[in-house]
């Protein structure tokens, strides 16, 4: 395998056939840095799949678990030329997450692993699944016991073995890390494990390529774990590092008011969160009160001079409804999105509405029909 790990805290390398999920020192794991490339011409002959990125991948074409997955449409919401709608939901699982559990589940079988183990709160979940089922390697799905019904037929329909964990999403990762160090399973972590924002960066170059060679001003990202903002962060920055753009985007990150551990750490400058007991929230995809890599995400934020935006409650429900009569049927986490966006322009006005912006449509609204 040509790339190695580098802890996030010490900087030590790791190679990623020892299987840890997190440094010794207690810091997480990132891909440490490779050498890649952006050759144009090839790109634009090959499938219309994140694939077709190939020299900017940890991977190379032989190797790939791969469903299609990428290169998701982008069009212009309503009538205006610069807030674009990119809509990641429809992918082979329908939702974003197929971008990382293709590059996962493909290191997982360079690896040559047997089983391997991820928690979820839904949507990675049903993505590590399926591509397991394509690569052929065990797996087992942890989810809180609360997650959305057909999300959980998704998941048993691809075979995998379903661990319903009562109580909080961080109850279902302490239940699936335990599972990992008991068993000595890979663990196909889309937090923990750096292979998948691997996948997720990939939302970035298509960006780049759909714009001609251009960024927006802003990125409006919803964020839980923060796969999504990590990974179109290091995109952008591959891209920047390159030479190709003048500029990283500024990213505006949503959480749903209901939990919403990141927005008050940023509201008052802390550098540490403060976990908090979630209350109930309707967009469960990005209900996570503790996440591990918020030194990251909030890092990010600052760097680009972006912005941290928590989605009114009673606004998501219409925020889906809206989306809807413009034809896009969205679960609720993508709806929170679109309700942040909403509210980020009331507050900002003009300069806002004036910005070139990109909103993902992270998840199908099948997956939410009660």
């Amino acid at each position: 395998m040509k790339v190695k790990y580098k802890c996030s805290r010490c900087g030590e390398i790791h190679d990623p056939q020892t299987l840890i999920y997190r440094c010794p020192c207690g810091g997480l794991l990132d891909i440490a840095e490779f050498d890649i490339d952006f050759p144009l011409d090839k790109i634009k002959q090959r499938t219309p799949s994140l694939w077709r990125y190939e020299e900017a991948l940890p991977f190379s074409k032989s190797q790939q678990v791969t469903l299609g997955e990428g290169f998701t449409s982008m069009v212009t919401m309503d009538n205006s030329d610069n807030v674009f709608l990119k809509m990641d939901y429809m992918m082979p699982t329908l939702s974003f997450k197929d971008r990382g559990a293709s590059m996962l589940i493909t290191a997982a079988k360079a690896l040559h692993v047997k089983r391997i183990v991820a928690d979820s709160s839904g949507n990675a979940g049903t993505a590590i699944a399926a591509y397991a089922a394509k690569a052929r390697i065990k797996c087992d799905i942890f989810v809180p016991a609360s997650t959305s019904p057909n999300k959980l037929s998704q998941i048993k329909a691809y075979g995998a073995k379903l661990h319903l964990i009562p109580g909080t999403r961080e109850d279902t990762a302490d239940a699936a890390i335990k599972e990992v160090e008991a068993s000595g399973s890979f663990y196909a972590s889309h937090v923990y494990n750096p292979f998948f924002y691997q996948g997720t960066k990939t939302y970035a170059y298509e960006i780049w390529e759909d714009m001609n060679g251009n960024v927006p001003d802003a990125i409006i990202v919803p964020v839980g774990n923060g796969t999504l903002l990590l990974g179109t962060y290091y995109g952008f920055k591959d891209l920047h590092d390159k030479g190709l753009i003048p500029s990283i985007p500024k990213f505006i990150a949503v959480q749903a008011e209901g939990c919403a551990p990141l927005f008050k750490a940023f509201q008052s400058g802390a550098q540490e969160i403060e976990p908090l007991e979630p209350k109930e929230t309707q967009a469960e995809g990005i209900a996570i009160a503790n996440p591990a890599r918020h030194h990251q995400i909030l890092q990010v934020i600052k760097e680009t001079g972006g912005e941290m935006i928590a989605a009114p409650e009673q606004k998501i429900e219409d925020a889906r409804q809206e989306l809807a009569y413009k034809g896009f049927f969205v679960e609720p986490t993508s709806a929170a999105t679109y309700a942040g966006y909403l509210t980020y322009v009331a507050q900002q006005g003009n300069p806002i509405k004036n910005l070139t912006t990109v909103i993902p449509l992270c998840g199908a609204g099948l997956k939410a029909i009660k």
